[in-house]
């Protein structure tokens, strides 16, 4: 592996470009906070923390898939994935960044008593409310500031403990040393994946995004969430795989990898629409108006143009471009579709939070773009980071040879 570029160099393109992201996305930050933030219009201050709640609330998620994948693949033996493994990790050691900034936005709009937010801090509407009262056991400021704190908490605890492990791939080991490390990989995965599945699969989603809307819930809300945050963390591997592939390093990887996740890409894609017809469909079915009132405005509002684009983006363009093989080998297409998936589940998550925080108008503009370079700005610059820390390839890890070898 001598002839091998292990340690990834930062061009100073890169990381002007971060800088520069970062620099408009702060920008954009301190003129929201003073203009709307510290408004006394309460429909100007919820566009301020609604526009960050989501924001930070997705990249977060997203970041965290990129974990989710690793500890997926670990338990399932794969070994195709190793030549790519220091990009998943990459990326997700921002959930502690993005983690910590998701935290500060929610507690202060739980804390600061942000009812035009969540409209469950108002207590005195609570307590007139039959359905508010009878979700007081979980809907409730203690509740909520626990479950946050050992959700990011855990989701950045259980992550570093897998990327530490991996550490241990930069030095040879003997074949008993290789058995004990598999052991100890799948344990700390599974251990990754329970909470994983008990906080993405259900209290994040709930005590985050759908409590929102307090009066309306949907059991696969949860499910459709996930989806929507692992396509766009499948996409984001994908894309800094290319990225490196165009800058010559990854050499042990190739275009059957990217196939690959060309592959999970069409599938959660497809996944994803899925739960997004299954949960439209039966509430438009039953047409009962406490169910319908979340979809009401979004169909037949101004959020129309929004609520279908969105499928159009997420799921005909995976459909239409994804499906043959060739699309999945070419760098171009993947590189285009890796954006504009993500870009279309971020704004997906923009009509999911804002289309309940102002349903008369669409808010759309500066300061959501603004929001987005900055958390796109950072995560160039940090992943770009992580990457140049440690060897881009697992070069001991027992598993290794699978990648060298895989074909599709």
């Amino acid at each position: 592996m001598t002839s091998i570029r292990e340690k990834f160099e930062i061009p100073g393109k890169m990381r002007t470009w971060s800088l520069a992201l970062i620099s408009i996305g702060l920008i954009a930050l301190v003129i929201g906070l003073v203009t709307k933030g510290f408004s006394a219009d309460e429909q100007e201050q919820a566009h301020f923390w609604g526009t960050l709640m989501y924001n930070t609330i997705f990249w977060t998620m997203v970041c965290n898939a990129a974990m989710f994948f690793i500890c997926v693949i670990t338990l399932a033996m794969g070994g195709w994935e190793q030549s790519i493994r220091r990009v998943s990790e990459a990326i997700s050691t921002m959930v502690p960044i993005f983690g910590s900034i998701t935290f500060l936005v929610l507690i202060y709009v739980v804390v600061g008593h942000k009812h035009n937010i969540y409209h469950w801090l108002d207590t005195a509407a609570v307590d007139k409310d039959p359905i508010l009262l009878g979700k007081k056991g979980f809907l409730n400021p203690t509740f909520f500031v626990i479950w946050t704190t050992l959700i990011i908490g855990l989701w950045s605890l259980l992550g570093w403990r897998m990327r530490q492990l991996s550490r241990e791939t930069d030095a040879p080991m003997d074949q008993a040393t290789g058995k004990n490390f598999i052991l100890r990989g799948t344990v700390r995965a599974a251990m990754f994946i329970v909470w994983f599945a008990l906080t993405v699969g259900s209290t994040a989603p709930w005590l985050w995004l759908m409590s929102i809307d307090p009066h309306w819930y949907s059991t696969m809300y949860s499910w459709y969430t996930f989806a929507s945050t692992f396509v766009s963390g499948l996409s984001l591997i994908a894309l800094w795989v290319i990225y490196l592939k165009n800058k010559g390093y990854l050499e042990l990887t190739n275009q059957e990898h990217l196939q690959d996740m060309g592959k999970f890409m069409f599938a959660f894609s497809i996944f994803w629409t899925y739960l997004w017809f299954s949960q439209y469909m039966l509430i438009w079915y039953a047409n009962m108006p406490e169910e319908t009132v979340y979809f009401k405005h979004r169909v037949q509002g101004v959020y129309k143009g929004i609520f279908f684009l969105n499928l159009i983006i997420n799921f005909l363009c995976p459909l239409l471009i994804l499906m043959k093989r060739a699309a999945k080998r070419n760098y171009t297409l993947m590189t285009f579709m890796g954006v504009l998936i993500i870009f279309g589940h971020w704004l997906d998550f923009y009509q999911m939070v804002m289309g309940s925080l102002s349903k008369e108008k669409v808010t759309l503009g500066w300061l959501d773009f603004g929001i987005l370079s900055f958390f796109v700005g950072m995560m160039i610059f940090f992943v770009g980071r992580s990457l140049a820390s440690k060897p881009l390839i697992t070069k001991y890890h027992p598993f290794l040879k699978e990648s060298v070898i895989h074909e599709v």
